[in-house]
């Protein structure tokens, strides 16, 4: 694929790629405690109550243990913030990848919400799931995995509440499915 858009003039690179549970649980860690900003803000000190801080990581970031990137099948491409993707050259890119990356068994992973998608992240235009293994695995997933395996990490005790198999790990974009 990224010959393919050298040939179109679009130069593709991951951003990221393959994450284990201990990153992403750093990852988690450090925006529930405050280590990290987002959207400007320190969740600890201006979200306290703890449900709503972590639905509100979750607009973006999977729960260490759900995330995606553990299977190795989905990759960031280009930038993993939401403004490049407005920019001139993010558009371009963004347009040739919705063109193309099928394909080459590709998919947004995180489209637009609607109402084939009421729940579960944010579009990320740079979230994109490599479907020949991905469809395989999400499969497994919901065989093997239940809200009590999903432990490990700040604010833990949240994910039964918010159902995040059915809410955010199966409220994917349905041609990914």
């Amino acid at each position: 694929m990224q010959n393919a858009a050298k040939k179109d003039e679009i130069d593709l690179k991951i951003a990221s790629a393959t994450r284990n549970f201990d990153y992403q649980k750093n990852l988690w860690n450090n925006k529930w405690s405050g280590a990290t900003v987002v959207d400007g803000k320190d969740l600890s000190k201006d979200i306290l109550d703890e449900q709503e801080r972590f639905e509100k990581i979750l607009e973006y970031s999977a729960a260490p243990g759900t995330s995606r990137h553990h299977w190795g099948t989905d990759i960031d491409i280009n930038n993993a913030n939401f403004l490049y993707f407005n920019s001139e050259k993010g558009k371009k890119e963004y347009e040739w990848l919705v063109k193309n990356a099928p394909l080459f068994g590709f998919c947004q992973t995180y489209n637009l919400k609607d109402s084939a998608r009421g729940t579960g992240y944010n579009e990320e235009k740079w979230h994109w799931s490599y479907l020949p293994l991905s469809r395989t695995f999400i499969q497994e997933y919901k065989n093997l995995i239940k809200d009590e395996d999903i432990k490990g990490f700040l604010g833990d005790k949240y994910v039964p509440a918010l159902n995040l198999i059915n809410n955010y790990i199966l409220a994917i974009n349905p041609d990914c499915l």
